[in-house]
């Protein structure tokens, strides 16, 4: 039977992978079905985060040299605090509308900015701006009703690290691995 391509054996085989910071539970949990609630297709497929790599196509001989990269990254940092506060957008620019950092912007900035070094280096579409994703390319009047509706949400959790995740042939984003800030590799 010859190797299926997805999955790591063939010849030139590839992984698309990101790299977030999850969302915790409870809080995820609610923000994946407001984005259900307002019909976001993306919704099932994404669990809520905060990104530090965006999806990068990596060929799987490289990826354990991403993994061994991003335990260094995670072992030089620390654990921070991050608060959800309200909503934000990206409009006219791009077509997101998001809940937005009130703390733990600083510690992002850090870590992503040093994912994004080594084998993750490259050049980036937009300006890195933490926050999590509640609506993506839907009509206006859905995003108008994302930004209202979602105006007064609130976390407050602990960025203890940040996660490894790989897009499935089912277009589904699954968490491989967790990086411990401090310690490395879960």
């Amino acid at each position: 039977m010859a190797a299926d391509p997805g999955d790591g054996r063939a010849p030139g085989a590839a992984v698309t992978i990101g790299i977030s910071i999850p969302v915790p539970e409870p809080f995820g949990r609610r923000l994946c079905e407001a984005r259900l609630s307002l019909g976001d297709p993306l919704a099932a497929s994404i669990p809520a985060h905060i990104t530090l790599a965006p999806p990068t196509v990596v060929p799987c001989a490289e990826l354990p040299g991403v993994v061994d990269h991003l335990l260094r990254v995670a072992t030089a940092e620390r654990r921070f605090w991050i608060r959800l506060r309200g909503t934000g957008t990206f409009r006219p620019v791009s077509p997101v509308v998001f809940v937005a950092l009130a703390e733990g912007i600083e510690g992002c900035e850090r870590v992503q900015a040093n994912v994004m070094t080594g084998p993750l280096q490259g050049d980036p579409t937009f300006p890195y701006h933490p926050h999590v994703t509640i609506a993506h390319h839907l009509p206006d009047e859905v995003m108008d009703r994302a930004f209202k509706e979602l105006s007064g949400f609130r976390a407050d959790f602990e960025a203890w690290g940040f996660a490894l995740y790989k897009l499935g042939r089912d277009g589904i984003w699954r968490r491989d691995r967790d990086f411990t800030f401090g310690t490395g590799h879960d």
